[in-house]
């Protein structure tokens, strides 16, 4: 069980404020009819719709995830399982700005009406959890979903297992974390970490089988080298090199985040 805690969302930031008021008629002149056409489509729709509830507000949106009332970003490992649409995501549980990254959780049966979780893998000891992917491992390939009493090579229908950087001061690497109740509550491998080339910039690994290889493949950024490595595994602890691609084509800025 993590101690991070919700706070309620913030009321005090202020608006923009406008103090040259001949700007502001010569604007609102030239808006006049945009916001009257707007304003007509408003009451067309909430005669149309029905109310919305009354804790919603016209910043929130309608039908995309959102989680108040913190910081998210990337999307993380999302995955079909047993009828339910597990959804991770960066986020930072103590604050509306970027830091302490860790995995939020939401799951929904549709993509469009979300039951908001608790942190699924949190930060702790120093190192935070980056972008990642999840992978079901149904024949346990890993060894790490056998459940109490079970025998290791057994099937293991609903264990998830995730792939995430762990980043701490000047060194980012790839670890693994375990569900064996299909996402709900999360173990972090005492093996961590799985892949680690002592790099500042190594991260965003995308897993996934290779059944013509009976395999799992990581794709992998090296961001400030702009080349993305190819590496393979039988059980997902153990990464042997495959190749690597790039650089070529946009070097301008950093590779990351294909998953």
């Amino acid at each position: 069980m993590n101690s991070y805690t919700m706070d309620a969302a913030r009321t005090d930031l202020p608006m923009i404020a406008l103090t040259n008021r001949n700007a502001v008629s010569a604007i609102i002149g030239h808006m006049l009819p945009i916001l009257l056409l707007v304003a007509a489509h408003s009451l067309a729709q909430s005669q149309a719709a029905p109310a919305a509830n009354a804790d919603s507000t016209p910043w929130q949106p309608k039908i995309h995830f959102y989680a108040p009332p913190r910081w998210i970003n990337d999307p993380n490992g999302p995955i079909l399982l047993n009828g339910q649409y597990q959804l991770f995501f960066q986020s930072n549980p103590l604050g509306d700005e970027w830091g302490h990254m860790s995995w939020g959780h939401a799951a929904s049966p549709d993509l469009v009406h979300w039951k908001q979780l608790p942190v699924a893998i949190p930060e702790a000891g120093g190192v935070m959890i980056f972008s990642g992917s999840t992978v079901e491992d149904r024949d346990n390939t890993s060894g790490l979903c056998a459940g109490p009493g079970q025998n290791p090579g057994q099937k293991s229908p609903g264990c998830l297992v995730a792939i995430y950087t762990g980043a701490s001061g000047d060194k980012q690497n790839q670890n693994l974390a375990v569900s064996v109740d299909g996402g709900t509550t999360w173990t972090k491998y005492s093996g961590n970490p799985v892949l680690d080339l002592g790099l500042k910039d190594f991260r965003d690994p995308k897993v996934f089988w290779h059944a013509a290889t009976q395999s799992w493949v990581m794709v992998v950024s090296l961001p400030d080298r702009h080349k993305v490595r190819f590496y393979h595994s039988k059980n997902l602890r153990q990464w042997e090199l495959g190749g690597e691609f790039g650089p070529v084509g946009a070097t301008g800025g950093v590779w990351e985040c294909q998953t």
